[in-house]
């Protein structure tokens, strides 16, 4: 899958932006700032500050965005004055009680799941102050509050200065503190020119000067957006939870039309049945679990994602990742552990190996990427060449990297050296009439298909350009990389590497991660193309990104997410930002997306099955009277058709409770084949949920039966 396009310079680099693991700080502020992590669902301080909120979303105009639940409530109002009308009826008191602690319920479950990040907003409001920007004018510098910024102003920041927009540094650079959006306490370095540009209102410069170009307006800033996302403010329901309210909506108009219509045929028996009995068996045959949990599952796999640093820009970017087929990576960095060092020196035939290394360090005084430092070390180490100064040499000519030479080195006096490329530097040597040793791409390939990376090293003095040998860099693949690519496999998900390296080199590294494809020397146009090839399949795409030059192939992925320490081009393009900017963590991402789909389809079916249950409950107990032969099907040996009905519609509102630690905590997922998914969820949900209604409402009845009256 390898391009026709150059390669990207061996010496380029990576940035290092501080840690890549999870802040520590930051995941343990979610769980003791509300309680639902570290203390569980039952913790009393959550469930305090979460029942006002499940009582207010008893508004009718808020429980009618969940059919389900919108039915359970009529039917809590229809009992209601049902018993009202006859205050000695202990039976519809009773059923009118478990109704309204049903419709409680289910609220209470949406209401925890947005208290965990009603705790992470609050923290992020204490980071949003108001500042004094000082804003560069025509005439010089002007002071104006932060909130009278506008897109393309530039602002000065100097130590100590809080950052007062979203920005962009376009001169300077400085050390930053993010703690307020990451959590974590190390600085990280902000400069203009590179992946590295974008800054975050309401972080600290901690030294030096830099100035930043606003890219947001007020209202609309990155912690802005955070607050929104994290309270659930902004959350919309995904095209999954649309499809399946559609489900559970269609179900709910069936039954309530079986039960409309059992009416007559009841009466025509001679066993007429009362509405309260009518409700109480409307309400337990309709999937009231699941309708429950829905929108608690959707918040709560959100949440998982903030936990780990992670900000989803809308559900259906988390719901996508769950269904991602295809996984673009990038090599350096993600697959590898970046820093490529320098590890031999190779001369070519009719060089000496201490003349190459000599050439070598000469040409890397003045780079100061960790493969230029890593030459000058291994020449001093390893040749016992002595420690240079660039002063020291006299005038000197110091040739940058750039883009379209791939090439380093510097010009003293008549010698010239040079540094980078293969092609590059052969092509360079040859301009000037010298000569390519034959061995010289026999060296390169050899390195570049043990996986390594070949700098070319040549020389023009007083006899003629020459090439003098290789400088192998060593990229090293991250521990245990194979095993998860392995995981993945088993989930489905193919991978592919993206790098700006040879074919050679690239198809070296793939085979020593163990990824599925890799596309090598790798443009944005490419990287794009890729995206968009996939997606012609019928298959959905996953990539992480932190340039300018990602931002339209992380539009174009179905999960785009873009490093927290990227351009706000990449932020915006993105439907994730990575607080931490640990490009692996993408791989936990597509698990997260799998577990919260996973959860709502065993609660699904754990909803749906114990259903059944309840039909050989209420149905025996409503008919045994007309028709004594249905007494058979009271299979539980309920003592009373009272009982039997109450203790119906008690397990109906307790399980939703019982479940509501699943669905925030999520189902366990464990990397398997779809088949075997689908055969584990049926045989632990399907029968568990055949299974736990018989004994549930047999303990229940048990404990009925005890009381006066209803035995």
């Amino acid at each position: 899958m390898s391009t026709s396009t150059p390669a990207t310079l061996p010496d380029e680099v990576p940035h290092q932006d501080g840690p890549t693991g999870p802040a520590p700080g930051h995941a343990s502020g979610h769980a003791s700032g509300n309680g639902a992590v570290g203390g569980g669902f039952f913790d009393p301080g959550m469930l305090v500050r979460a029942v006002p909120d499940a009582l207010r979303k008893l508004d009718p105009r808020v429980m009618v965005t969940s059919p389900v639940m919108f039915v359970v409530l009529v039917g809590s109002v229809l009992t209601t004055v049902l018993a009202l009308r006859e205050p000695g009826d202990w039976f519809g008191w009773a059923i009118t009680t478990w109704l309204w602690l049903t419709t409680v319920f289910a609220n209470l479950a949406e209401a925890v799941a947005e208290g965990r990040g009603k705790a992470q907003a609050d923290t992020l409001r204490r980071a949003k102050t108001d500042t004094v920007a000082r804003r560069i004018t025509g005439a010089g510098e002007e002071r104006v509050p932060g909130t009278e910024l506008r897109v393309g102003d530039l602002v000065v920041c100097e130590a100590g200065d809080t950052v007062p927009g979203d920005g962009d540094v376009t001169e300077g650079v400085a050390s930053v503190d993010e703690s307020a959006i990451t959590g974590e306490s190390a600085p990280v370095i902000r400069e203009s020119g590179g992946d590295r540009s974008a800054v975050t209102g309401g972080t600290k410069v901690l030294s030096d000067r830099i100035v930043v170009r606003i890219t947001t307006k007020p209202g609309e800033t990155f912690i802005d957006r955070m607050i929104n996302l994290v309270e659930g403010a902004a959350r919309q329901k995904t095209p999954n939870e649309i499809a399946l309210n559609i489900l559970l909506a269609s179900l709910t108009i069936v039954f309530l039309l079986a039960v409309v219509t059992l009416q007559p045929f009841a009466t025509y028996a001679g066993a007429g049945q009362s509405m309260t009995v009518l409700t109480a068996l409307l309400v337990c045959l309709i999937p009231t679990t699941i309708g429950a949990l829905l929108s608690a599952i959707g918040i709560a796999g959100m949440d998982r994602l903030v936990q780990r640093n992670v900000l989803a820009m809308s559900g259906r970017a988390v719901e996508a990742a769950g269904d991602v087929s295809t996984l673009l990576l990038d090599k350096t960095g993600t697959i590898t552990l970046g820093n490529r060092q320098a590890s031999e020196f190779v001369p070519v035939k009719g060089a000496t190996r201490a003349e190459l290394a000599d050439a070598a360090q000469l040409s890397s005084l003045a780079d100061e990427t960790p493969e230029g430092r890593s030459i000058v070390v291994l020449a001093q180490e390893a040749y016992g060449l002595r420690e240079r100064r660039r002063g020291e040499l006299g005038p000197a000519e110091w040739i940058g990297f750039t883009a379209q030479t791939r090439m380093s080195g510097v010009d003293v006096g008549r010698r010239r050296v040079r540094k980078g490329a293969a092609g590059s530097v052969t092509a360079w040597v040859r301009e000037r009439g010298g000569r390519v040793p034959e061995d010289t791409r026999a060296l390169t390939d050899r390195i570049s298909q043990a996986g390594g990376t070949p700098l070319l090293v040549a020389v023009e003095d007083g006899g003629g350009a020459r090439v003098l040998g290789v400088v192998h860099l060593k990229d090293v693949v991250k521990a245990g990389m194979r095993e998860r690519f392995e995981e993945l496999r088993r989930m489905g998900i193919r991978t592919v590497m993206i790098t700006g390296d040879n074919p050679l080199t690239a198809k070296a590294i793939a085979e020593e991660a163990g990824v599925d494809d890799f596309l090598a020397e790798a443009t944005p146009e490419d990287k794009l193309a890729l995206i968009k090839r996939e997606q012609a399949g019928g298959k959905l795409v996953a990539m992480t990104g932190d340039g300018t030059n990602d931002a339209p192939a992380l539009a174009q992925a179905d999960v785009g997410v873009a490093m927290n320490t990227g351009t706000s081009a990449a932020k915006e393009a993105g439907n994730m930002v990575d607080l931490d900017s640990d490009p692996t963590k993408l791989i936990e991402i597509v698990g997260i997306g799998k577990q919260l789909l996973i959860t709502r389809g065993a609660l699904t079916t754990f909803s749906i099955a114990n259903d059944v249950a309840k039909y050989f409950a209420i149905i025996p107990a409503m008919f045994a009277v007309a028709y004594p032969g249905l007494d058979k099907l009271n299979i539980m040996g309920l003592s009373s058709p009272e009982s039997a009905i109450l203790s119906a519609v008690v397990f109906n509102a307790l399980i939703i409770i019982a479940l509501v630690p699943l669905a925030l905590r999520g189902v366990r997922y464990t990397p398997t084949s779809a088949d075997r998914m689908l055969r584990r969820n049926l045989g632990i949900y399907g029968l568990g949920g055949l299974v736990a209604p018989f004994i549930g409402i047999k303990i229940i009845d048990l404990l009925l039966s005890t009381l006066p009256g209803i035995g």
